[in-house]
């Protein structure tokens, strides 16, 4: 067991530090093409973010075991949703800005994360429900990029273009790698304790694949771009719900236990709601509910584990 453990961590350490430094070295390669902080955050960065979750979600899929992927997904939303952004307002010590901008993207943000719920309300994920939540996924993208091309803040840096794209290159390699090993490991390491991988992956291999958007919205916060933080960890969730488990579907149509989406799915899509009436609230996400939305996330983690434990 402890040799699993252990390579359990290793694994994990390769995804996160593939992602960190896809992460870094994605936005350095928008910078250099001038894009706004404002898609740079909600559309490049979120993008890259997902890789982790992505890369496990397939090779879980390819392993037979589609619903760990799943179950890491939603695990990783949530923990988005609510702990990383506590995690980012405790540490910040001032609350987070929410920008105007943002709550006009983001009025429809709880529908979107909703349809992966409503379609996969009988344990199951068909093309063509893949296709749609690709669509819809899409479109939200498309809204977002729309909005991010008026005026903004830009960044200006043209240099280390090859670097950028060479160091990017290895760093998804390392996710693929790290990705991999992570599902084989969390699978041997559940067989050992005898409890269901789907556990591992929410509340152990999910954290982990949220470390990038932790890391990179902490970066932004010090530098006081709030706005590049809320865009990367809403952009990254939205992207998951919608994009990745329709991707999935659409390769493979697959079943899962029902009850990933009856609690988790619930549970994602409560915590948008809430998160999002914290955004409203004077545009400030104060400390008060940076512990709230940490609270929140403890009750999920409590009653997962005694779901499937």
């Amino acid at each position: 067991m402890l040799e699993n453990l252990l390579f359990l961590s290793f694994s994990l350490f390769l995804v996160v530090k593939g992602a960190t430094l896809a992460t870094k070295y994605s936005a350095k390669l928008a910078e250099s093409f001038n894009f706004s902080k404002y898609i740079v955050g909600f559309v490049v960065i979120a993008f890259i973010s997902i890789l982790p979750e992505t890369f496990i979600a397939i090779n879980s899929a390819l392993k037979g075991i589609p619903e760990f992927g799943l179950g890491t997904l939603f695990g990783s939303n949530i923990a988005d949703l609510t702990l990383i952004f506590a995690i980012l307002i405790i540490l910040s010590g001032r609350g987070m800005k929410i920008e105007s901008k943002v709550l006009k993207n983001v009025h429809l943000y709880p529908f979107f994360l909703l349809l992966p719920i409503i379609f996969g309300l009988n344990g199951h994920y068909s093309r063509i429900e893949g296709a749609a939540l690709i669509v819809a996924g899409a479109l939200f993208y498309y809204l977002v990029f729309r909005n991010g091309t008026e005026a903004s803040s830009v960044f200006h840096n043209g240099d280390g273009k090859y670097k950028n794209s060479f160091i990017l290159l290895f760093a998804m390699a390392l996710l693929l790698v790290g990705s991999h090993f992570t599902v084989t490991s969390a699978t041997a390491l559940a067989r050992a304790l005898e409890i269901t991988p789907i556990l591992i992956g929410l509340l152990v291999v999910s954290l982990g694949t949220t470390m990038p958007e932790l890391f990179y919205s902490l970066k932004a916060l010090k530098r006081k771009d709030d706005s590049l933080a809320v865009g990367d960890i809403l952009g990254s969730v939205l992207a998951d719900a919608t994009i990745v488990v329709g991707v999935l579907a659409f390769i493979s149509p697959f079943y899962f236990p029902v009850r990933i989406v009856y609690v988790t799915g619930t549970f994602m899509v409560v915590a948008s709601l809430v998160l999002l009436k914290f955004m409203r609230s004077g545009r400030v996400i104060t400390n008060k509910e940076g512990l709230m939305l940490l609270a929140f996330w403890a009750t999920y983690a409590v009653i997962e584990f005694a779901m499937n434990g």
